[in-house]
């Protein structure tokens, strides 16, 4: 194989285009396009399908593109062993982390940053997408937990164990020119542009429910898999986002927003699953130890032991 061939493939794949894969390649677009389809030859099937006026990765497409992540981390961690091959300090190991779509960006980074204080130098790999295709990643070993807003769906032929992170309070956020000082939360939001996390999210079945018991009648004008594209259209003022209120001080700062209420019985958690029963791996247990002190701030007392949730199939 061509490795030259599967690195157009790669960047293409995660920059979204062939467009936006040649400005970073520095090449034109028709020669990244000529070279994935050598690739594709090569490998006798098709790795992207049209999508509108873009592209999407084909069933094939997704199988190489997790490859494709592995031959090139490993080609990093090749160069930096080398790099340090005379320096006394070894280099730091790789510990990949899945992150379900549905986790707000910032919250992972704060579960995530536990990491930086551990002795033994870490680098961090970041892989996002549904908890399905995590859980697959975790099965074939190719990463070493997923970070996700549910504990693993039963029926999976995958075996692990889902602990308990903690949960937060649902709050709700507009942009000031959206927001009406005669109406009061939550009246507010009747009648008013909504925007909600798509139906994937666990939380959406929640605020469904809550709208409609609050006989709530808001426009939803859009539904997002991604909560910080949901973030970018409400900095716009396309319409009131709900979001973690854990993360409240922090959303309001980074996207000029404003929180208008909150909903203490609403709650949005967070679950870390991992292959082990009893977590032996360092960098896993960091993040669990930090969780539950620094990021939700639970009493010992409160905390959920480690095998609180568990699902496998043998």
């Amino acid at each position: 194989m061509n490795l030259k061939h599967l690195r157009y493939f790669w960047v293409t794949a995660r920059a979204g285009s062939v467009a936006a894969a040649s400005q970073q390649l520095h090449l034109t677009p028709q020669t990244v396009s000529a070279q994935i389809k050598l690739l594709e030859n090569e490998l006798g099937t098709a790795l992207f399908q049209p999508a509108g006026r873009g592209l999407e990765l084909t069933e094939a497409g997704r199988l190489a593109l997790s490859y494709a992540d592995d031959i090139f981390a490993l080609g990093q961690d090749m160069v930096l062993a080398l790099r340090d091959a005379g320096v006394d300090k070894p280099p730091a190991a790789a510990f990949r982390v899945g992150i379900s779509n549905a986790l707000p960006k910032s919250l992972s980074h704060r579960l995530l940053l536990s990491l930086r204080q551990l002795t033994n130098p870490v680098r961090l790999v970041c892989r996002e997408g549904s908890i399905e295709g995590l859980l697959g990643e975790l099965a074939l070993h190719r990463i070493e937990m997923v970070l996700a807003d549910r504990p693993m769906p039963p029926g999976l032929a995958v075996r692990g164990h889902s602990r308990k992170l903690g949960d937060s309070a649902i709050a709700f956020f507009a942009a000031p020119s959206l927001i009406d000082s005669q109406s009061l939360f939550p009246a507010c939001l009747n009648g008013s542009p909504l925007l909600l996390p798509g139906q994937n999210a666990v939380i959406r079945s929640e605020l469904d429910r809550w709208l409609g018991d609050s006989r709530l009648s808001p426009r939803v004008v859009g539904e997002f898999d991604d909560s910080a594209l949901m973030k970018v259209f409400a900095q716009a003022g396309a319409g009131f986002f709900p979001a973690s209120a854990i993360i409240s001080d922090e959303i309001c700062a980074r996207y000029g927003v404003v929180e208008v209420g909150r909903l203490e019985d609403v709650r949005e958690a967070v679950w870390l699953i991992s292959t082990e029963r009893r977590i032996q791996h360092p960098e896993v247990r960091a993040v669990l130890q930090a969780a539950r002190t620094a990021v939700f701030n639970m009493p010992s007392s409160d905390r959920p032991t480690e095998r609180m949730t568990r699902r496998e199939v043998l």
